[in-house]
């Protein structure tokens, strides 16, 4: 075979794309013919194998490239930063076969560049090490910009080696280390590695391809992060629209409130007004109680607050400040430097919604200081017709006409009652009585005169009296819920009078109460309530009262029981008085046995009820006796 026959054999191994051990078997039979001159041979194979090893490199550099740009459209696809970061890393120990691959980001304020992923590290010393600007072959990198390899990392002198870092890289027994910067423009974010556990030498080529994939992952690295402070920022927008629709709607909501309560004081509304109003804006129950613990207005009259609540209320107007607290939210109403009432929510409410209820607690002050004014204007008005009217200032026609004005009718019958021992308070309650009855109210001295429609005076001053004496349960700062406390120093004395009807007999009335209230305060018997007809004889000498009356009402049981059995137990009482209770002599007298006074006596005394021998009693039985006789 001549040279151009083995020339042909090169070409044809060439284009069969033969392994390189078939180059070498020729190149030996080429030997064996001593005819050809083995110079030109030697020149073809070594050009063929030339050949083969471009198109290997070829080859591997078209597989790398391959390589990079399906990691580059992996990296592309990928949104989150720690993603990205991991691909970064993963890949790059694919793309060049090495042992370990890692990523250190820079720290620019520290000047620092640290540890953020790795792959095929196992100590946490090398996961945790930070390399200072210029300090190893990382730190060269992050400060030069520019890629480094090293065959032998602990014997090359090119880098400040430290101990940390030589701690750390020994700890993973890692000899050939490669590093290329990540950069943006001319900034160098952070630094890929490539690193294996023996002294292989890493290539020009791996060189430009780590630091081809570098740039590529700089840019999506940068892309992430973008992608991510976007995100960020989006929820950052989101979270303040979220805000500013909240604040817009707290501020319509407010403004709403602050609508609505305006009408209601605008329009003369009332504190139930406020109740509804206040429910519709909040769309909780609302409850308005004053001072004392009694409810003034409510948008759930179904459910009373608890004793719990109440002592919320007590608290709140206590330190004059609203709670939201244990499901339920509390604004004091003060005005004058005094509690009024306080507001009470079923729901413990945001600070929009404590505004709003502040602000529902002032409209609420504002109409009861409205509402005391215009009271006590009232008040003043009734007190000086009462006046009027006891002392006689002016003619019957112009006092009726003024009563009439205020809401009273004086030809309706009336109970009269003066009142001795009447503080403040009760000033107040017994006028706030007889201002929701249409009535009259005064204080003429020392005593308080009360004028209502009605016809038990004696049953009206009971009233007044148990008012005075309280049955508790106000609220009042400072003290718990439902404790019982007494209004005034004392049960307040009361002479009633009537029913009467008119001027003249209110003013006549208006003397026999005071007359009746001395005959109480003579006799001793403060803290009662009594009129002519209770006070026996004695409203009889105060020359005041029906004798018939009189008599009917000492033994009216007993002459209706004679009447309707035809017994005779008036005889007997009246024989028995004679004979000065002496039981022989009163049978005697009536020719009956004794022990058939006794039955009559024992009867009497059921009709008249315990007591009916008292000495005063018994006075009182003698004299109706007396009249009864004169009187048939």
């Amino acid at each position: 075979m001549d040279r151009t026959d083995y020339g042909e054999r090169y070409l044809t191994l060439l284009a069969e794309d033969r392994p390189a051990a078939d180059f070498e078997r020729l190149l030996a039979r080429a030997r064996g013919e001593k005819d050809l001159a083995p110079e030109g041979v030697r020149r073809m194979h070594g050009l063929a194998l030339r050949a083969l090893r471009t198109r290997e490199l070829g080859r591997r550099r078209e597989s790398e490239l391959s390589a990079l740009f399906d990691t580059v459209a992996d990296l592309a696809a990928l949104k989150d930063l720690d993603d990205v970061l991991e691909a970064i890393v993963r890949r790059a120990r694919t793309l060049l076969g090495c042992d370990v691959s890692y990523l250190s980001l820079n720290d620019d304020e520290a000047g620092e560049t640290y540890m953020r992923i790795t792959q095929g590290i196992h100590s946490e010393e090398f996961r945790n090490v930070r390399l200072g600007f210029g300090e190893g072959l990382g730190g060269l990198v992050a400060q030069t910009a520019r890629p480094y390899a090293t065959a032998d990392y602990f014997s090359d002198d090119r880098f400040n080696h430290t101990g940390t870092i030589d701690s750390a890289v020994g700890s993973e027994e890692l000899t050939a280390i490669l590093g290329v910067p990540l950069l943006l423009g001319r900034t160098v974010i952070g630094v890929l590695y490539a690193a294996n556990h023996d002294a292989r030498p890493f290539s020009r080529e791996d060189v430009d391809l780590l630091t081809s994939f570098a740039a590529h992952a700089a840019v999506a690295l940068d892309n992430a992060r973008r992608i991510e402070q976007t995100d960020a920022a989006l929820a950052e927008l989101e979270q303040t629209g979220r805000l500013l629709r909240r604040n817009v709607e707290s501020v319509q909501r407010a403004a709403d409130a602050h609508d609505r309560l305006a009408h209601v004081v605008l329009q003369g509304g009332s504190l139930q007004d406020v109740a509804t109003e206040l429910q519709d804006v909040l769309q909780q129950h609302v409850h308005i109680i004053d001072s004392r613990g009694s409810m003034l207005a409510a948008s759930d009259l179904d459910r009373a607050p608890t004793e719990e609540e109440l002592g919320l209320v007590a608290r709140a107007l206590d330190d004059n400040r609203a709670h939201v607290e244990d499901g339920v939210s509390i604004a004091p109403v003060w005005a004058g430097g005094a509690p009024l009432a306080a507001v009470l929510l079923r729901g413990e409410v945001d600070d929009s919604g404590r505004r709003i209820l502040e602000r529902a607690a002032s409209t609420a002050a504002l109409l009861m200081v409205v509402q005391r004014s215009a009271a006590e204007s009232q008040s003043r008005l009734r007190g000086d017709l009462l006046l009027d009217i006891v002392v006689g200032r002016a003619g019957p026609g112009s006092l009726a006409a003024r009563a009439s004005l205020l809401g009273t009718d004086l030809s309706e019958p009336h109970a009269v009652l003066v009142v001795d021992g009447a503080d403040p308070q009760l000033v107040q309650l017994v006028g706030d009585l007889a201002a929701s009855r249409a009535g009259l109210s005064a204080e003429v001295g020392e005593r308080l005169v009360v004028v209502v429609p009605d016809g038990d005076p004696v049953e009206v001053g009971r009233s007044v009296v148990q008012r005075a004496g309280g049955a508790g349960g106000g609220v009042v700062p400072g003290r718990a819920a439902g404790t019982a406390r007494t209004v005034g120093r004392a049960r307040p004395t009361v002479g009633a009078a009537g029913p009467v009807t008119g001027v003249e007999g209110l003013r006549a009335a208006y003397h026999e109460a005071t007359r009746c209230l001395d005959a109480l305060l003579a006799l001793g018997r403060r803290g009662d309530v009594a009129d002519a007809a209770t006070l026996g004889f004695v409203g009889l000498l105060l020359g005041r009262g029906d004798p018939g009356d009189h008599v009917r009402a000492r033994l009216g049981p007993v002459l209706d029981y004679d009447e309707l059995r035809g017994t005779s137990l008036v005889e007997t009482l009246e024989a028995w008085l004679a004979e000065d209770r002496h039981l022989s002599r009163t049978g005697d007298r009536l020719h009956v046995h004794p022990n058939t006074v006794t039955q009559r006596l024992d009867r009497v005394g059921q009709l008249l009820g315990d007591g009916w021998q008292s000495p005063g009693r018994l006075l009182e039985l003698a004299l109706a006796l007396q009249l009864r006789r004169v009187l048939s």
